[in-house]
């Protein structure tokens, strides 16, 4: 099996880019796979349902099966929308005829609304489609469709997929978002059942289920069991749906890619702290900026909601011999205290996403003043009770200012060091500053 397997997509489009092809090319792209495709129908759609359709002649469907799979080496694909009984048989041919492992996604309607499998096609579907596919993944709605059994319960569920599988479905898998968000797993080989469990997310489901069923394809491609690969296109599934964005009137489509971007830019946050410390560390006056408690400098990624959101030092940054050195590694979670104060910060401007605590002084701050930095501050003193400082004090300082100041300053108070913290939009910047500061610092 090659790293980046082909993987092939039979189904419709979507003109409004969140269900059908798009999201099987998006979803295959994400997991690691090369994704093809062959166009059954073209849909006009969009949040709010489906407008109407332009079915493709089985003659170009097959044309598009064959100039895939005798160029590439595709032995997975998938079918999602089949709408006539015509464009299931030629379909089912060319299954057998390039002996593709199938997933069949049995769509019947689109997730925003509109039904897009003609009745005469559901019974090809059960006769010639189900007996070659490796698995098929009805939700709920499909399965008793297919089954005839009304699924109100998890062992509605699992009878149904029985007597799907007596159809010639290898494997069925009863996706439970329309239940109780679990995933009944059937092996018709070994007669077992696995349960996958999961929850109702927040979020839209247009698409979802061709997510689901591209995402079970791409794993299995690279060589996962039937269960895993479930449990994966779950997991998949699931922060899709949480990621998902409210770009139209009607149903929010998922969003396939916003691992792939977390991830990304959750790498670049680290590097960039990294550089950050380096500057900060290779300053040799920025030793005399530490304070006693030590200091550390972190960055949060657009959007963080938690400290596990914003990278730091975890040991922080300490004077040792007269240099400042760094005695950790740059990871997210390492600082809750100033991870607060950027959470804080990012209450009033999402671009202000970065920050380093110093020591504080008078001269300190009129350096600050003399670079033209906005300054701010809190007294502990006024601190209510029950509530957390940082969250508190950064809070009061950006209200007093009117905004997000470069420089948030405190006096501390019994057992509390005073501390200056500089904020800004990226590590490296607020970095930048510390050490003009401390250089200015040295001429005193």
């Amino acid at each position: 099996m090659t790293k980046t397997p082909a993987v092939l997509t039979i189904a419709g489009t979507d003109s409004s880019g969140g269900a059908g092809v798009s999201a099987d090319l998006k979803t295959f792209a994400s997991i690691g796979a090369h994704g093809t495709c062959a166009i059954t129908s073209v849909t006009s759609q969009n949040t709010t349902g489906v407008i109407s359709a332009f079915d493709m002649p089985p003659p170009i469907i097959m044309d598009q099966i064959d100039a895939v799979c005798t160029d590439m080496n595709v032995q997975y694909a998938k079918t999602g929308m089949l709408a006539s009984a015509e464009i299931v048989s030629a379909v089912s041919r060319y299954v057998k005829k390039y002996n593709l492992v199938l997933v069949v996604d049995p769509v019947m309607a689109a997730e925003a609304g509109g039904e897009l499998l003609t009745t005469d096609a559901m019974s090809v579907i059960r006769d010639e489609l189900l007996p070659l596919c490796m698995v098929v993944t009805p939700n709920t709605n499909e399965a008793s469709a297919l089954s005839g059994i009304v699924i109100q319960d998890r062992n509605d569920a699992k009878h149904a997929a029985k007597i799907i599988a007596d159809m010639g479905a290898v494997n069925v898998i009863i996706t439970g978002g329309h239940l109780d968000a679990s995933d009944v797993v059937y092996e018709s080989k070994t007669d077992t059942f696995t349960v996958i469990s999961g929850e109702f997310i927040e979020g839209g489901t247009h698409g979802s289920g061709c997510t689901y069923s591209a995402a079970l394809t791409a794993y299995l491609a690279h060589g996962h069991s039937i269960v895993n690969s479930a449990r994966y296109a779950k997991h998949f599934v699931e922060h899709a749906i949480r990621e998902s964005v409210p770009i139209g009137s009607g149903v929010a489509p998922v969003n396939q890619v916003a691992h792939i971007r977390n991830n990304a830019t959750r790498y670049e946050v680290l590097n960039e702290t990294g550089r950050a410390v380096e500057i900060l560390t290779e300053c040799l006056s920025f030793a005399n900026l530490v304070p006693e408690v030590s200091c550390n400098i972190a960055m949060a990624i657009p959007d963080a909601s938690n400290v596990w959101d914003v990278a730091a030092v975890s040991g922080r940054i300490v004077k040792h011999k007269g240099k400042a050195v760094n005695v950790g590694c740059v990871e997210f979670g390492a600082s809750s205290h100033v991870a607060r104060i950027i959470l804080a910060a990012m209450q009033f401007d999402n671009n202000v996403r970065a920050s380093v605590n110093i020591k504080y002084s008078m001269e300190v701050l009129e350096i600050c003043k003399k670079l033209n930095l906005t300054i701010s501050s809190f007294d502990r003193a006024d601190e209510p009770e029950k509530t957390s400082t940082m969250d508190w004090g950064v809070t009061h300082a950006i209200k007093e200012h009117g905004s997000v100041p470069d420089i948030i300053s405190d006096a501390g108070g019994i057992g509390k060091e005073p501390m200056v913290r500089i904020l800004g939009s990226c590590a490296q910047d607020v970095a930048k500053t510390a050490v003009k500061i401390a250089k200015e610092l040295d001429k005193l």
